[in-house]
């Protein structure tokens, strides 16, 4: 692509404000992964416990990510929005989602194929470095979140034992 203007999904990649943290050629490097998906309100885009295949970065519409609490049900721990990043189950193996998600809103979307980011993650050290330096973050706020959805859940429930 060398002297080329990238189109499509690589176009997208190179122009999104997350992702312009990251050189032009890692950039080109990710774009290789990516295709744009589109899913209507209400669905479920995946569950706990399922193949972490893949990732998106949210351009348009809404997705709560939320956990089932026996006894609670299912808990909504956070909403991502447009501009965000969604998925990191993908990072680290058992390779399975650590959370549910489903669409809140219609949603437009860069959907990256997560083996093949692996691999080019584990092949070339510096995009691998850049890539989890990308994703750390979305990880210790979706983990703060849950931890604060559990704390309000757990608020109201009569205390059972003290440590």
């Amino acid at each position: 692509m060398t002297g080329s203007t990238p189109r499509g999904p690589a176009a997208r990649v190179h122009a999104h404000p997350l992702l312009t943290g990251l050189s032009p050629a890692l950039r080109q490097r990710l774009a290789e992964f990516a295709s744009e998906t589109k899913f209507p309100g209400g669905q479920r885009l995946f569950v706990e416990g399922g193949p972490a295949d893949r990732f998106w970065l949210l351009e348009s519409g809404a997705v709560a990510i939320g956990l089932h609490l026996p006894g609670r049900g299912d808990q909504i721990v956070e909403t991502v929005a447009a501009g965000q990043l969604l998925g990191w189950s993908w990072l680290q193996p058992p390779y399975r989602w650590r959370f549910e998600a489903a669409s809140i809103a219609s949603v437009v979307a860069l959907e990256f194929d997560a083996a093949g980011v692996r691999k080019r993650c584990d092949d070339d050290p510096r995009f691998g470095y850049a890539i989890m330096r990308l994703f750390l973050p979305v990880v210790a706020d979706r983990l703060q979140a849950a931890r604060g959805r559990l704390l309000d859940v757990w608020a109201a429930a009569p205390a059972r034992r003290t440590w």
